[in-house]
C-alpha cells in the first residue's frame, strides 16, 4: 500500500513532510487536521482532505500513517489517540514531555499492534554522516573527546519555543536532536554520567544555552554546547583521536582531518608570550601537517520515509526505534536533572 499519511498540525513542519515525504515512491499526503480553521481551509485548498475536528480526521480510512506535528506538550495525547484508532504515528521531537508519556506512546502502539517511531531528522545531515564514517573508520585512532556545538548570534526562540507551557527550551528543541545523533552513533548504553548546565540568557522562560559533559563508559568523554547568543562561532565538530583531528565548520563538508607526518620533524621554536616562552604549545611546523578533505559521505533525508514505507509493508525494520527514543529521553530528564541540582547523574 505504501504511506498515505495525515498530518495533525498543519503549521510550519506540518507543510515541510507535506513537501518532503513525497518525494518518495509511494508516499502521498491525502488528509489534515488543524485546530485552526484557516490552516484546514489551505488544506483543503491544495486538494487535501482537511478535517475540523480530530474524530473526523482518525475516521479517515485511506490515511495509515499519522503525523503529529504540533506543540510538544499534545504529543502524547494525540499520538495515543491516532494509535487506539488503529494508526501508525510519527511524532515530531521531542517525542513527550517527560518519561512517563514516552512509555504510554510505546504501549500503546504495543497493544493497538501498530507502528510508533519520531522524527529524528538529524541523523541525515551532512557534517554528521560525515563524523560517524570518520569514526567508524578508525582514522583517528584512540577517540578521547567529542565536541559537537551550535552556535546562533540572534538570541531568538521562535513562538512556542518560548513557552515552558508547551514543551519549549533548547534541550527539546535542538538537544534531543544532538543527543540522538551521538547515541545512534556510539551506541545506547555507551554513557556513563551526565552533568549539565542551563542559561536563559535572552529568553526569560526557558533555557536557551545549555553546555554538558558526557563520560562515557569506554573512558572517553563529549562535550556539548548549544546556544542562541554566542557572537563568535566555534566548528560544528571536534573530534580529538591519538592520531588525528577531524574538525567541521558548519553542517556541510566545510572542514578537514588533520594528522602529523611522523617522518617529518622540525625543530621546535618556542612561542615567546609576555610573561615567558613555550616550547609545550608551539606549534608544529608546516611541512609535519598533513591536512586531508573529509569525505563525501552521502545523505539523503529521503531514506527515512522509505524505510517508514517499507516498514509498514512488513518489508524492514524501523531506523527510528521506540527504545532508542526512550533511551534519548533518560538523557534529557538526567541533563534537567543535572541542571537543577548541580549534581553529575550517573546513568
Amino acid at each position: 500500500m505504501g504511506i498515505r499519511l495525515g498530518i495533525i498540525g498543519f503549521g510550519y513542519m506540518g507543510h515541510w513532510h507535506l513537501k518532503n515525504a513525497p518525494r518518495v515512491e509511494n508516499v502521498k499526503v491525502v488528509a489534515a487536521y488543524d485546530i485552526d480553521k484557516t490552516k484546514v481551509e489551505e488544506a483543503r485548498s491544495i486538494g487535501l482532505r482537511g478535517y475540523d475536528t480530530l474524530e473526523e480526521f482518525l475516521k479517515d480510512e485511506e490515511v495509515n500513517l499519522v503525523l503529529v506535528a504540533t506543540p510538544n506538550d499534545v504529543h502524547c495525547e494525540l499520538a495515543c489517540a491516532a494509535m487506539n484508532a488503529g494508526k501508525n504515528v510519527i511524532s515530531e521531537k521531542p517525542v513527550a514531555m517527560s518519561l512517563a508519556e514516552v512509555d504510554k506512546m510505546i504501549r500503546t502502539s504495543e497493544e493497538n499492534h501498530v507502528l510508533f517511531t519520531v522524527h529524528q531528522n538529524r541523523r541525515w545531515d551532512k557534517d554528521y554522516r560525515i563524523v560517524r564514517e570518520v569514526i567508524e573508520s578508525g582514522e583517528l585512532g584512540r577517540i578521547y573527546s567529542i565536541q559537537s556545538r551550535l552556535h546562533g548570534a540572534r538570541g531568538a526562540m521562535f513562538g512556542w519555543r518560548a513557552e515552558p507551557e508547551h514543551g519549549g527550551g533548547m534541550i527539546y528543541d535542538w538537544g534531543v536532536h544532538f543527543i540522538d545523533q551521538i547515541l545512534w552513533m556510539l551506541g545506547y548504553d555507551s554513557v556513563k554520567s551526565v552533568f549539565c548546565k542551563t542559561e536563559k540568557v535572552k529568553t526569560p522562560e526557558v533555557e536557551d544555552y545549555f553546555y554538558l559533559l558526557m563520560d562515557l563508559k569506554n573512558g572517553a568523554h563529549v562535550q556539548m554546547e548549544i546556544g542562541t547568543w554566542v557572537l563568535k562561532q566555534l566548528p560544528r565538530w571536534m573530534v580529538l583521536g591519538d592520531k588525528g583531528t577531524l574538525y567541521i565548520n558548519d553542517f556541510t563538508r566545510n572542514g578537514g582531518i588533520i594528522s602529523v607526518d611522523e617522518t617529518v620533524e622540525e625543530e621546535v621554536i618556542p612561542v615567546m608570550t609576555t610573561s615567558g616562552p613555550t616550547r609545550t604549545f608551539a606549534p608544529r611546523g608546516k611541512k609535519e601537517i598533513v591536512e586531508k578533505e573529509l569525505p563525501d559521505t552521502p545523505a539523503d533525508l529521503t531514506e527515512y520515509y522509505a524505510n517508514l514505507r517499507d516498514a509498514i509493508d512488513g518489508k524492514a525494520e524501523l531506523i527510528v526505534k521506540p527504545c532508542q527514543v526512550r533511551r534519548v529521553f533518560e538523557v534529557l530528564e538526567a541533563m534537567f536533572k543535572s541542571a537543577e541540582t548541580g549534581e553529575q547523574i550517573k546513568m
